[in-house]
């Protein structure tokens, strides 16, 4: 109960309804900036609306996504994961590595999401244990966690012959016209933003996020809540790993490589504050989706894909300035309301 009141309060505040129009008005902007998109590029190339080609658009923007959700976890905490890249791919060569060996499918589906937990949580210990601030905690094992897939993979791949018949069918698999991916995204965003809108730990999140100390002062465990971010961000990265497996089906010790960026480009353009205490999931999957347009559009419009990286940066720099001027103006609003 101690938690409901101030949460109300904030939520009836003047500073807190700007800040959440803010946050709706970033989601339905750029869901409205991504049909526009979608409908230039459909105009110049025809084939770009295929039932084929949104399958394929789809199934990426779908595994960033759920790697997003975790990511948000951790960014709203007012903290960063930057080695969701390596946990994919480590996740994703492993469960490869199990199929090739004669490990039946569930089960090493489970060891992949369950290797991507440990990791996550090996990250909140780093970070809430040892006190190391996060983006250096995680540079650090972004490294770690390559340099594992690296030694386990010893120079060698894994081929789409070496995995079950039939494994990555089920990345081109629709059911009712909704490619199987894109559900898979969908069950994993709205259980999300149930958990941060609804339950008590989601709260927390939030009230961790916003103000450390002030949480700490209702009674909510930081260290704690900062902990189990990082796990919610393996766990789901472990998810990630696994689709992405079955969605190239030739793994490389490589794989993954510079999908940090494309996570955390998705989470801040869907609205969620790098500040901490702000955004949802909903956001980060929509900035997700935008991505992955951005990403095949440049494909079937032929142009460069060198243009990729210059967008990520470009997105996450207006994102984060968007982001500092929503901050100010809140912050003058309430010097304001404080004067009146």
């Amino acid at each position: 109960m101690a938690l409901s009141a101030p949460a109300k309060a904030n939520r009836a505040s003047p500073v807190g309804s700007l800040v959440a129009r803010a946050a709706r008005s970033r989601e339905l902007t750029l869901a409205g900036v991504l049909i526009v998109m979608a409908t230039l590029v459909a105009i110049a190339a025809p084939n770009f609306l295929s039932p084929t080609n949104v399958v394929a658009v789809t199934a990426l923007a779908a595994i960033i996504a759920i790697a997003a959700v975790g990511e948000a976890f951790v960014i709203i905490t007012k903290n960063i994961d930057l080695s969701v890249e390596s946990t994919i791919g480590l996740v994703a060569f492993a469960v490869a590595l199990l199929l090739k060996q004669g490990t039946p499918i569930p089960i090493a589906w489970v060891i992949g999401v369950g290797l991507g937990l440990a990791l996550g949580m090996s990250n909140g210990i780093i970070v809430t244990v040892f006190k190391v601030p996060s983006i250096v905690a995680t540079l650090g094992t972004l490294s770690l966690f390559r340099g594992l897939t690296y030694l386990i993979a010893n120079g060698h791949e894994v081929n789409a012959n070496d995995l079950p018949a039939g494994y990555t069918q089920p990345a081109s698999q629709t059911f009712f016209g909704l490619p199987l991916f894109v559900i898979v995204a969908v069950v994993v965003v709205v259980s999300a933003a149930l958990v941060l809108r609804y339950a008590v730990i989601g709260r927390q999140f939030y009230a961790v996020g916003s103000n450390a100390e002030a949480a700490a002062t209702i009674g909510i465990r930081s260290r704690a809540t900062v902990f189990w971010a990082f796990a919610v961000s393996g766990m789901l990265a472990g998810v990630a790993g696994v689709l992405w497996g079955i969605q190239y089906g030739q793994l490389y010790a490589s794989s993954a490589s510079g999908q940090s960026l494309a996570v955390i480009a998705a989470v801040v353009v869907g609205g969620v504050s790098i500040s901490g205490g702000s955004g949802t999931v909903i956001g980060a999957a929509i900035g997700a989706l935008f991505l992955g347009l951005i990403n095949n559009a440049l494909n079937v419009l032929v142009l460069p894909q060198e243009w990729l990286q210059l967008i990520y940066g470009a997105v996450i720099l207006f994102a984060v300035s968007a982001d500092v001027l929503i901050q100010v103006r809140a912050q003058r609003a309430k010097a304001r309301s404080r004067v009146r």
